[in-house]
């Protein structure tokens, strides 16, 4: 066996414009790696880089050039995949400057490894025995555009919905939080923020006071990352439970995970494949966090229907009860045909629906 790597860029469009804390988004440029023994090219395994502007520790101009030079690097090796050596490749021939390329390699060589049928773990959500509750993303824009999405999410089933705050008006962001609970309690509808670190060391607490009497589950990072003693004191104050989120990035370090969680003691913690470099770093902050008795969640961070597969059967390696953020499957009007499907908040893999994988620019 001689594994060969090629990559394919891929640009993602868009349903409609989508409002986040760090502009609107039309479209989105993906990676898409495919890896193969060169004696037998017809069965390989995919995976997807997919950095994110402006928030990915890999968003660089010359990533393409960079992501060419890993391949080829690759290619020179003669390397042979096995369960035992995927960690092996990942720590030794990558670098965990790119943690969407690690992601996308990694996920590539399980798929490989497993016959090359986009089954990257083989469990009860690939065998559509289980399905995973996940939240429902509420995008930015004006109030109207925001409530009409919060009663589609609702009609359709979902029993947790998520909503960005801070980047635009407060006050019309606390009017959409109250015109749903004064429908909904917390125990019919469960509502997770996310301030993307808007807020600031003179405002934090004030807002979470006020984000705190609409009985909320959390909020994701109140105050912008790389401020650990403000961070840990927000923790250890807040009248609302606090998710990590952009904090986590750039820590592939074992121990220096524990120390960030143990000085900072989040109540949860939320963890991005493509963000924080694949499924053994999310691993290791897992274990890390189930010491610390932290919670979790994965979520997955704009890849098309090939991460977010990936991203979903790694999720269902666990029996975490809380909804995931694996709902973005439904965004791109060119997305890759696949077997997943969300039904009444729940996302399933459909084995009977085939991938079509023709878009994907490989072949």
């Amino acid at each position: 066996m001689s594994l060969k790597a090629v990559f394919s860029k891929h640009t993602l469009h868009f349903r409609f414009e989508a409002g986040t804390s760090r502009g609107v988004l039309t479209e989105k440029d993906t990676y898409f790696i495919k890896i193969f023994d060169s004696e037998n090219p017809k069965v390989f395994g995919l995976g997807e880089c997919a950095p994110l502007k402006g928030l990915s520790f890999d968003d660089r101009p010359d990533f393409e050039l960079q992501l060419l030079s890993i391949c080829e690097n690759f290619n020179t090796l003669e390397l042979d995949v096995f369960p035992w050596n995927i960690n092996i490749i990942l720590e030794q021939v990558l670098d965990h400057a790119y943690p969407s390329v690690v992601f996308g390699f990694e996920t590539a060589l399980l798929d490989l490894i497993n016959g090359g049928k986009r089954v990257v773990f083989n469990n009860a959500f690939t065998r559509s025995e289980r399905a995973l509750e996940i939240n429902g993303l509420v995008w930015m824009g004006n109030k109207d555009f925001m409530l009409r999405q919060v009663r589609e999410k609702l009609d359709s089933g979902y029993n947790c919905i998520k909503m960005k705050v801070g980047a635009i008006d407060f006050q019309k962001e606390l009017e959409i939080l109250d015109s749903i609970r004064n429908k909904y309690s917390q125990h019919e509808i469960s509502l997770r923020v996310d301030a993307n670190g808007a807020f600031s060391m003179n405002d934090v607490y004030e807002k979470l006071d006020k984000l705190a009497t609409y009985q909320l589950h959390s909020i994701e990072q109140p105050i912008r990352q790389n401020q650990p003693e403000l961070m840990a004191e927000v923790c250890k104050n807040t009248p609302l439970a606090v998710a990590l989120d952009e904090e986590l990035i750039g820590l592939p370090d074992y121990t220096d995970k524990y120390r960030l969680l143990k000085k900072i003691m989040p109540q949860y913690i939320i963890l991005k494949p493509t963000l924080l470099g694949g499924f053994q770093q999310c691993r290791e902050w897992i274990e890390n966090a189930n010491r610390l008795k932290i919670g979790w969640w994965i979520t997955s961070a704009l890849e098309s229907n090939i991460g977010l597969n990936a991203i979903a059967q790694f999720t269902a390696e666990f029996n975490n009860p809380l909804p995931q953020g694996l709902g973005t499957g439904q965004l791109y009007h060119n997305n890759v045909p696949s077997p997943l499907e969300i039904t009444s908040g729940r996302l399933h893999y459909k084995p009977q629906n085939d991938w079509d994988i023709s878009k994907v620019g490989l072949f």
